[in-house]
């Protein structure tokens, strides 16, 4: 959703009666790259981007396809095959031994269908969405939008491929596979792009001491919602959290009244008050936040547990997957700024399902392909949350 985000302020900036604009997507992949489907990038006739769909590779010549397609007000997909034998049209040795489709959309402000209105009105959302669009064949970017319960958009002119797409897209909320599908419909083909938009990371942080801070500053710069509660008024100044999206003071029995928290939210104990740490705690447990981070040593969750087994609070398996206690990733963190990085790196792999070890270490592909092909998908973050107690 960050690059959803960016693209949509960019946009806005753009003054259409002197600049043009078109819209960039990776819609396919075969082989390697370094985004997978669904990265973006904003272009405009300038030579300015916002946004990417490699890594710095492929952008040059996106702009000189972008500059044909908001000429002609006509969307197009190009092919990129970035392999080392394949790849001197480019003018470059790439050598990322890869196949990658990029649909460009010229984005007219005039346009009821421009794609960045639609992600306008969406980019707030707290659940999740699923777009499909056609990248190949009759009705090239034409799009369906919709949420897991309605059809919010249908633009798809061939009735027939939209109710084959609405029950892929309806399916796509359980597989969370965002990636390339093709139909063949009355004799035609067409390749579609089925993606699982999902709401921004929000992260709550319980404590503002001054390990907080850079805590909240690198969750910001991933795109994530930030918000830093405490009960000391002295410990939320805004000048200690000058990006947070929400600084609260908030006494411990009304977190639940005070914070929106859903699958989407991550919550950081990190107060060095045992007692507010631990009665916290005891609140995020009627919640389904996937995450619970705890600082301290892992005695200190130990004692948490022992206290709550007295008063009749058993902790059920999916409570003990998602309570992280000690917090962050093993990666020999000793200054505020090194926790931060493995606090914020644990929350990413968690939502993302990764297990987050050296990347040379795993028995396979960085990212996730189809059986029995070599197309890539991204596998959209979060596993399916059990209701709370």
């Amino acid at each position: 959703m960050k690059d959803f985000k960016a693209i949509v302020s960019a946009y806005h900036k753009v003054d259409f009666s002197q600049r043009k604009a078109a819209l960039a997507t990776v819609v396919k992949v075969r082989g390697s790259s370094y985004r997978s489907p669904g990265a973006r990038m904003l272009i405009t006739d300038d030579g300015r981007w916002v946004g990417s769909i490699s890594g710095g590779c492929l952008e040059g010549d996106a702009l000189r396809k972008a500059r044909t397609v908001m000429s002609g007000k006509t969307p197009m997909t190009v092919r990129y095959d970035t392999r080392e034998e394949s790849n001197q049209n480019l003018g470059i040795g790439l050598g990322c031994n890869g196949v990658i489709d990029v649909l460009i959309e010229p984005l007219v402000i005039e346009d009821k269908n421009n794609p960045i209105a639609q992600f306008d009105s969406v980019i707030n959302t707290s659940e999740p969405l699923a777009l499909a669009t056609i990248f190949e064949g009759p009705g090239i970017a034409e799009k369906i939008l919709i949420t897991s319960s309605q059809t919010l958009r249908n633009q798809f002119s061939n009735s027939e491929l939209a109710n084959f797409v609405l029950n892929d897209l309806k399916q796509l909320f359980n597989t969370k596979k965002s990636g390339a599908k093709n139909y063949q419909i009355s004799g035609l083909s067409y390749d579609v792009f089925v993606e699982l938009v999902q709401p921004t990371v929000s992260l709550i942080i319980f404590g503002g001491g001054f390990d907080a801070r850079p805590v909240s500053e690198l969750a910001k710069s991933l795109g994530w919602s930030v918000s830093v509660t405490d009960e000391c008024v002295a410990h939320i100044a805004p000048i200690f959290f000058p990006t947070a999206d929400k600084l609260s003071l908030c006494q411990r029995e009304f977190i639940d009244r005070d914070f929106e928290i859903n699958p989407y939210t991550a919550c950081v104990l990190m107060s060095h008050n045992y007692e507010y740490d631990r009665d916290v705690l005891k609140k995020l447990l009627n919640t389904p936040t996937p995450y619970i981070g705890i600082l301290g040593p892992r005695k200190r969750f130990d004692k948490m547990k022992q206290e709550f087994q007295q008063s009749g609070i058993e902790l059920s398996d999916f409570d003990l997957h998602r309570i992280h206690s000690p917090i962050g990733l093993d990666i020999g963190a000793e200054a505020p700024d090194e926790i931060a990085v493995s606090i914020i790196s644990e929350i990413q792999s968690k939502f993302t399902n990764r297990e987050g070890g050296f990347l040379k270490n795993l028995d396979g592909p960085i990212h996730q392909r189809e059986p029995n092909t070599d197309q890539v998908f991204k596998q959209s973050y979060v596993e399916e949350s059990r209701s709370p107690k």
